[in-house]
């Protein structure tokens, strides 16, 4: 029952709601060459055939050190642009499985000059002949998913991002600790690519349960007994609609995937999405010239399910927009999620990145401040002086102390309000705290991922009036919950056990 009224129409309770009977299909697979067929990803200058090729982060594009001529690197192909268009699943060749029995150290014949080159591939998937000059790669050697399909090349120089990681530490050099302070130089930043799945999705989305409409709000009791009760509409609430979800981003870097890990703040990494990676464009190893890379060791397969949860969070938050008359929230019972097609290729995307490594006893923490070379997105972690922290923190405590005492006897006072002021110095360390270590920033791909939702269904019909409600939210909100934030850490201790 579709209703497009500003008042939802009222349905007796006691109607049962049958739930749409699963389908499940196994999807079709189809690999796609997204990037060109050039032997070692690498092209030559189109007007003298040179291979000393180098990027020009001011342009985008590539430059010929010897007859200087600048051209564009090549679009992406075979890849669907209409994402409602997508059925089964299509890969593209850099997402194929790394081959865990190649060897990280191998030695590969220049096409050139015909030298023989040693390349230790689990630092890096390319060298430079040091006769020739010419870029070889492990994908002429064997197709093991370590070669990209995309680049994303870097927008932002060295000089803008030392400025943003500058002015980002000196905003917190009050309780940074002396020794980061002694030592912290932006000279030794370092551009890196870092690898990264892409995901386009085609997909739909039911959520059915109950929603409530606030009526009024209004205080019972009286002096140290007053409470807040609250009156509201309660709707049964159904949404069927289609999603395109366009370039969902995840790590494929093991290591960076980890966003709990204690002893690098990889967090920080992460907070700096989204890129505009529909700007994408056919790897070429020229783009690496000047910068050092990570190579991807995480398989589809071993992150498909991290995936469709956090697709599935996608659509979650964007139907929201459509139904902010339920100002209480909604209680979802009901949540259908099928992706009926979606589209994966394996990307290099650019950061600037500043580390530095405290040693605290035994322990210890590399933290990060990272410069998104596209959008000049900047977070960091910055080492603090827990002693002076703690000391000012003490401070702001007594002073709040005092403050609570006049409040708590004055005459135009109560005296209950001043109390509230006891927290003073636990929430002034609280805050200094996160801005300094922002442990908890994150990319929120549930808000930043783009998507554009279709052939919406609604169903909007009241229930009942319900008064005297103790919360300010409806029972069991779960409209605003995250199933895919977590999951690669429950994943990750699962096999821990099973070792």
């Amino acid at each position: 029952m579709e209703n497009n009224n500003d008042q939802p129409v009222m349905i007796n309770p006691n109607v049962e709601q049958q739930p749409a009977p699963a389908v499940v299909e196994q999807p079709t697979e189809n690999v796609v060459q997204v990037s060109n067929n050039t032997k070692d990803g690498q092209r030559k200058c189109p007007n003298c055939g040179a291979s000393e090729i180098v990027p020009n982060p001011k342009t985008g594009k590539l430059k010929c050190n010897y007859c200087g001529i600048e051209f564009e690197g090549a679009a992406l192909q075979g890849l669907e642009k209409d994402i409602k268009k997508l059925k089964g699943r299509t890969m593209g060749k850099g997402t194929s499985a790394i081959k865990a029995d190649v060897n990280d150290v191998i030695t590969m014949r220049c096409g050139g000059c015909g030298a023989e080159v040693v390349i230790d591939t689990a630092s890096a998937p390319h060298a430079r002949c040091h006769w020739c000059r010419s870029i070889l790669s492990v994908n002429s050697q064997i197709e093991n998913g370590a070669i990209p399909d995309a680049i994303l090349p870097f927008k932002t120089t060295k000089e803008e991002a030392r400025k943003k990681i500058e002015e980002f530490v000196g905003k917190r050099k009050f309780f940074a600790h002396p020794q980061f302070q002694k030592e912290f130089t932006t000279e030794n930043i370092m551009g890196v690519y870092f690898p990264y799945l892409l995901v386009d999705a085609n997909a739909h989305a039911t959520f059915e349960g109950e929603g409530e409409h606030l009526v009024r709000q209004y205080t019972v009791g009286s002096d140290d007994h007053k409470e807040t009760r609250y009156d509201a509409d309660a709707y049964h609430v159904k949404r069927d609609f289609d999603i395109a979800i366009q370039g969902l981003t995840i790590e494929s870097n093991s290591t960076r995937l980890d966003k709990s890990s204690n002893e690098q703040t990889n967090n920080i990494i992460n907070a700096v999405m989204p890129f505009d990676t529909e700007n994408c464009i056919q790897y070429e190893s020229n783009y690496l010239v000047g910068y050092t890379s990570e190579r991807r060791d995480v398989n589809v397969e071993e992150i498909e399910a991290k995936v469709e949860k956090q697709l599935k969070d996608v659509s979650r938050f964007a139907i929201r927009s459509d139904l902010k008359f339920y100002d209480r929230g909604l209680s979802w019972k009901r949540e259908d999620f099928k992706v009926e097609g979606s589209q994966w290729i394996a990307a290099y995307l650019p950061v600037w990145l500043y580390s530095y490594l405290q040693v605290k006893g035994n322990s210890k923490i590399l933290h990060y401040v990272a410069v998104n070379a596209r959008t000049n997105e900047t977070m960091g972690s910055v080492p603090i002086n827990q002693g002076k922290l703690i000391f000012v923190s003490f401070l702001v405590e007594i002073l709040c102390l005092f403050i609570s005492l006049f409040i708590a006897f004055s005459a135009d006072e109560d005296g209950n309000g001043g109390f509230l002021f006891l927290l003073g110095g636990i929430i002034f360390y609280a805050i200094m705290y996160a801005r300094y270590r922002n442990k908890g920033a994150r990319h929120t791909y549930e808000r930043e991922t783009k998507n554009q939702m279709d052939n919406i269904q609604r169903v909007d019909e009241l229930i009942e009036h319900r008064k005297g409600l103790k919360h300010s939210t409806i029972d069991g909100r779960n409209d605003n919950n995250l199933e895919g934030e977590n999951i690669g850490l429950q994943e990750k201790l699962l096999n821990q056990i099973k070792k």
